[in-house]
């Protein structure tokens, strides 16, 4: 991917970039995670470092491993923003995001000269004055792609922990998304401590007043 908004940046005289994507917005199980990946003129000097970065959904899952290991390895910095299923379902999915992005933001050292988010607008002392949320970020801006990747990796990794403490909804391979064995196991156990009691298929369950829950 050309980091073309980067480098218009960084001719503006910015030396630092950084991009923040999430993943797990629409799960109906498992936190959304936040990565925000920091760039410097060294790194997108040399686009073929990063190459293969692309939107999380648009690479293979084996390449996604190795591209967010070559991302943690070569960036200035990256880091990573949760929010738990509980304070999705107190927040709302839209605040939660924030709060999941504006955590990582947070750990940013140095900070940021310029932020790019994929058309989620943050605000605070983390978000640099040079802010730009873009619609489909993750799939034109090299840094919000980069954190896209390394975000999808560290919430998979996450759902596959889960797992084996919730082995009867698959978050091993849902990692936590409304899968037909995921809503089947919804039906038959019930909501977990990890599901979002907000979402429909949750709350349909809640109302249903079952008493044998795993």
């Amino acid at each position: 991917m050309h980091p073309a908004l980067e480098l218009d940046l960084l001719s503006s005289g910015i030396d630092l970039v950084a991009g923040v994507d999430e993943v797990g917005r629409g799960a109906l199980a498992g936190p959304i995670c936040a990565a925000a990946v920091l760039l410097d003129r060294r790194l997108l000097g040399d686009r073929e470092q990063l190459a293969g970065v692309n939107d999380s959904k648009q690479v293979p899952a084996g390449r996604r491993q190795d591209l967010s290991a070559r991302v943690w390895r070569l960036a200035p910095v990256v880091a990573l923003g949760w929010a738990e299923a509980a304070e999705i379902d107190r927040l709302g999915v839209v605040a939660a995001t924030r709060k999941a992005m504006v955590s990582a933001l947070a750990q940013l050292r140095p900070r940021p000269q310029a932020l790019i988010s994929d058309a989620v607008a943050l605000s605070g002392p983390t978000v640099p004055e040079r802010f730009i949320a873009i619609p489909r970020a993750d799939s034109s801006c090299l840094s919000v792609a980069a954190a896209s990747i390394c975000a999808k990796v560290a919430r998979d990794a996450h759902m596959r922990r889960l797992a084996g403490r919730y082995e009867a909804y698959g978050f091993a391979s849902n990692v936590g998304y409304g899968t037909r064995h995921h809503l089947q196991a919804l039906t038959a156990h019930g909501p977990s401590a990890e599901h979002r009691l907000s979402f429909a298929p949750c709350q349909r369950q809640l109302e249903l007043g079952r008493q044998d829950w795993a």
